[in-house]
């Protein structure tokens, strides 16, 4: 018996979107700091990997979350910044901000030693 796909729910897809790797850092700094150029970006995101940035900013350019803007110059200038639909994530964002400030303040993200066995 063939199994019905169960339709798709919105939460589960914006979800989706947003739990990939960097994803809402990059948000976060956009949101944060307005349009950057992707080395500036790059920059804003320690430890990402070009690819990894190239690769997260095209998957949130095609969801319509941010906008790309190239300079024909040389090199190219490529720009990013958000939408109207990644304006609608900066609320979200900035609570999570908060949270984030709140729980750092109460220590909850200091390093747990390991004691050597």
């Amino acid at each position: 018996m063939k199994q019905k796909t169960p339709p798709a729910c919105p939460m589960d897809s914006i979800l989706r979107l947003l739990m990939g790797p960097w994803t809402t850092y990059i948000l976060w700094v956009l949101s944060d700091g307005g349009p950057q150029r992707f080395g500036a970006l790059k920059r804003a995101v320690p430890g990402i990997s070009t690819r990894m940035l190239t690769e997260r900013l095209r998957m949130l350019q095609a969801a319509g979350v941010i906008w790309r803007d190239q300079t024909q110059t040389i090199p190219p200038a490529v720009t990013y910044g958000l939408t109207n639909r990644g304006d609608d994530l900066r609320q979200v964002l900035e609570s999570l901000g908060e949270i984030a400030q709140r729980w750092q303040a109460e220590g909850a993200f200091k390093k747990v030693e390991v004691a050597a066995e």
